[in-house]
């Protein structure tokens, strides 16, 4: 029986990872779980797998008690009850659901109090991933990718030596604006970027699926995850979102993961490796979908992706910056204070303006706060 807490329970990785863990009692004991401002929501799942604990939001305690209404289960709030939860004693795997850099602290804590970490937040190895998988393999756990692509790659690549890869592909969508003109791009509205054409995610890796930030976000974790180096990394775009990942090989073989655009599938592999197990997802019909369609990532129209590359290749402190102030840029833009457009642009101007430090976890939350203040310094420039 493996315990587990889930950071973010009440976003689209957690209840997809409740739904897969609903179907396997006998394998798995959700012991606590967190969200910040659902309450209402976390609640009945809080009781629907009578967990021990909770953690919402700063300033929501009370109103969880009076939901839970009972004593038994302990309530805690903000980020020292997220650590709290991710350093549990009763607690085997922490499954990190979290959106942005609130989930970087988190799984450090997990790593360092020796637990398993599954992680969807992309942030933690695109800012700190030298160090959190130095940690991993400090306390000899397991650090374990939940995404659509990542997680067959890490599932394939358990049982080959990196020697024997050639390069792997991680294909993209394109979003919403995969054929749109450069200045229909410059006019683009929140509503139009938050439509993505296969996924159904949260609003700010929405808007990232639709800069390409959230697939570059995916080059630097695949580096870290799999120690393979950025120029055997590359991006395709497949606009059909059924080819997942590939691997090419050094003989020239290609292999690749096919699958319904379902998260509870790469959940349910990253949970149960190396076991494969019936699962609640629809299966894949070929012959309806007819046609499969690759195409190479336009870097004009989509900078972002380009950003990620530059971010990785200074080094350090860089995808701190990255991260940070992309964060504020997509903020700004679903606030409509900047186009769609200027994200690339602020990200670009942190960039150039920032003097690449050291990248140990001080000198990463320094660069974060740097960071995030000088994007707002630029946000407020455009908007003058």
């Amino acid at each position: 029986m493996i315990r587990v807490a889930i950071l973010g329970s009440t976003g689209s990785i957690g209840t997809s990872t409740l739904d897969v863990i609903a179907a396997m009692p006998e394998r798995f004991e959700v012991v606590s779980l967190s969200a910040g401002s659902r309450v209402a929501e976390l609640c009945d799942q809080a009781k629907a797998f009578s967990v021990k604990r909770v953690c919402v939001g700063e300033g929501l305690a009370d109103e969880a008690k009076r939901s839970l209404a009972n004593p038994h289960i302990d309530v805690l709030e903000g980020d020292s009850g997220l650590l709290q939860l991710a350093g549990d004693p009763d607690v085997d795997m922490v499954i990190n659901g979290l959106v942005a850099g609130v989930g970087i602290r988190p799984t450090v804590a997990a790593l360092e109090a020796g637990k398993d970490v599954a992680t969807a937040n992309k942030e933690t190895l695109v800012v700190a991933g030298e160090v959190v998988t130095a940690i991993a393999r400090e306390k000899g756990v397991k650090l374990v990718p939940l995404d659509s692509e990542l997680t067959p790659l890490w599932e394939s690549l358990q049982s080959r030596s990196l020697e024997d890869v050639k390069r792997i592909v991680l294909p993209a969508s394109g979003g919403p604006f995969f054929d749109a003109s450069l200045e229909a791009m410059m006019k683009v509205t929140p509503d139009e970027a938050l439509n993505h054409p296969t996924w159904k995610m949260g609003p700010k890796i929405t808007i990232d699926s639709a800069t390409l930030m959230n697939k570059g976000f995916e080059v630097i974790e695949s580096h870290w995850f799999f120690g393979i180096p950025i120029s055997k990394i590359d991006v395709i775009i497949h606009r059909q979102s059924i080819v997942h990942c590939m691997i090419e090989y050094i003989d020239g073989g290609l292999t690749a993961h096919l699958s319904a655009t379902d998260m509870r599938l790469p959940i349910q592999q990253a949970l149960t490796h190396p076991d494969k197990l019936p699962s609640r997802i629809d299966t894949l019909d070929l012959v309806k979908v007819g046609t499969l369609s690759f195409f190479e990532p336009d870097l004009e129209r989509f900078p972002c992706l380009q950003l990620c590359y530059d971010a990785i290749a200074a080094g350090g402190t860089a995808p701190a910056v990255l991260n940070a102030s992309n964060e504020i840029a997509v903020g700004a833009f679903l606030k409509e204070q900047i186009g769609f457009m200027d994200i690339p642009r602020v990200v670009g101007e942190a960039l150039e303006s920032h003097t690449t430090g050291v990248g140990d976890l001080e000198g990463i939350y320094e660069a974060d706060r740097w960071a995030r203040e000088r994007a707002e310094e630029i946000v407020g420039e455009i908007g003058k």
